[in-house]
């Protein structure tokens, strides 16, 4: 009777569609950054040391990671025909044998112990000390694991690895298996529907009615910058929310938490993005350069962890979309009102609410929403500070339509306050949607694309316009 050789399967990027070392990284980043971050340096030439210590600081939910269906059937089909299915791994030893206890795999498995990093040739190495020379088949997904398929009965090949081609001319029997990501999921990651949002960098020139073309191109470039620096962000806060996205009903299908991207790939399309984003705002002028800078460093405060922090977030997201307009003014060499400053602040308030209203409103049961500190309970305080910002818009903005600057640009005063009316419905409308769970999660993204509330800010808008005499100088009407 032949001897049935056992399945060795390799876990990050074959068995798993991520890959655990850079999961605890960035877990460690998102619990204890200063941790994290002495750990890399202290070992940066110690990737087995430095496993290690990832995996004490931040211990993964391996039953949550995202697993390749091709290999995981396999595995359970191996089993059941009475196959060893044993883990070969260069991830700690700790996370190896959790994943393979939860998958029902063999106790036995191959892993970096903090000594040892196990990869390559020393993989290969253990393996046939283990089961001897051809004396086992391995399953891969990379150029590293060569020296292990020359070893190895059959080579399975997960995904696209070119240079394991050359194993059929050795005579090695190659098997390719379905694995690798698609240009189309990374696109996704970097949520292009959210560059609506920088269109805000357009209010600057429109407070200040300044229509030409020496404003309007810096600002579009400035735009084009912004949305690089936005996506770039979203990588690091997609990267930082792994566990928690998994666990929420609909964010658990972006593309890192599912594993659709892995997440190497995601951290090279960050430093892409944002090179690409000081760039151009370094082109544009320096003062926006600025901007985009501290844009970033806010956003990275943001991920790493202020979202976390109750009321703390909410300011931070309106401080965010408020230094679009402020990078607005800076791309086109505008100056904004102060009084529009603080007319904007507590708008975008009142639009943060918003948003965690939505989310608090959909989830299905009564527990904090995962990496943010609200649950449905504080849903009554976030509508009352949704009317305070409300409030305290209008208030402002009917202290500006009075004050001297105010009456220079907006004369007709008495249009200037009819066009408060569509805009606290507007801003009512908003809040309401928001609590009876009717937007999307970014309730930016959602007013863009809401054709009622887009006429409602046509109303506000021709309005002003109107109270600047605006019409008449264009259309002699």
């Amino acid at each position: 009777m032949t001897e049935v050789k056992p399945l060795v399967l390799d876990v990050d990027g074959t068995f798993l569609k991520t890959d655990m070392p850079l999961e605890t990284f960035w877990a460690g980043l998102g619990r204890d950054p200063v941790a994290t971050l002495g750990a890399l340096v202290r070992n940066f030439r110690r990737p087995e040391r430095l496993k290690a210590e990832l995996a004490a600081i931040a211990p993964l939910r391996t039953d949550l990671l995202p697993v390749n269906p091709e290999i995981a059937d396999l595995a359970l089909r191996s089993r059941m025909a009475g196959r060893e299915v044993v883990f070969a791994s260069a991830s700690d030893r700790s996370l190896v044998e959790r994943l393979a206890a939860e998958y029902g795999l063999s106790e036995e498995v191959f892993a970096s112990d903090g000594e040892i990093d196990l990869k390559g040739p020393t993989k290969a190495e253990a393996l046939v000390a283990a089961f001897g020379e051809r004396g086992f088949d391995y399953a891969g997904d990379a150029a590293v694991d060569i020296p292990v398929w020359e070893r190895a009965e059959n080579a399975l090949v997960v995904g696209r690895v070119p240079s394991a081609r050359a194993l059929t001319a050795q005579g090695q029997n190659v098997v390719e298996l379905p694995g690798g990501w698609s240009p189309a999921a990374l696109i996704r990651a970097l949520r292009p529907h959210h560059w609506v949002k920088n269109l805000l960098l357009l209010l600057a020139m429109i407070v200040s009615l300044r229509f030409d073309l020496a404003t309007l191109v810096p600002i579009l470039w400035g735009i084009v910058a912004f949305s690089a620096a936005a996506s770039a962000i979203y990588i690091v806060n997609d990267l930082l929310d792994l566990e928690a996205d998994r666990l929420h009903p609909t964010k658990c299908r972006r593309p890192f938490a599912s594993g659709e991207v892995p997440i190497a790939v995601g951290m090279a399309a960050f430093a892409v993005l944002g090179l690409l984003a000081l760039g151009l705002a370094a082109a544009i002028n320096w003062a926006f350069f600025g901007v985009v800078v501290l844009y970033m460093i806010l956003s990275l405060a943001y991920s790493l962890k202020l979202k976390r922090m109750r009321w703390v977030d909410v300011a931070t997201l309106s401080a965010l979309y408020t230094i679009r307009v402020i990078a607005g003014a800076a791309a086109g060499g505008v100056a904004v009102s102060i009084y529009a400053l603080i007319f904007l602040l507590p708008v975008f308030v009142t639009l943060g609410c918003v948003k965690r209203l939505t989310e608090l409103t959909l989830t299905t049961d009564d527990q904090p929403l995962p990496g943010r500190g609200y649950g449905r309970q504080d849903r009554g305080d976030l509508l009352n500070v949704a009317g305070l910002g409300t409030v305290g818009a209008l208030l402002v903005f009917f202290l500006f339509s009075i004050s001297e600057q105010g009456r220079v640009l907006y004369p007709a005063t008495w249009v200037l306050w009819l066009s408060m009316l569509p805009m606290w419905l507007w801003l009512v409308r908003m809040v309401m949607l928001g609590w009876n769970g009717k937007q999307d999660y970014d309730p930016i993204v959602f007013a863009m694309r809401d054709k009622l509330g887009l006429a409602i800010l046509m109303v506000t808008l021709g309005l002003m316009f109107q109270a600047a005499g605006l019409w008449g100088k264009w259309f002699g009407v």
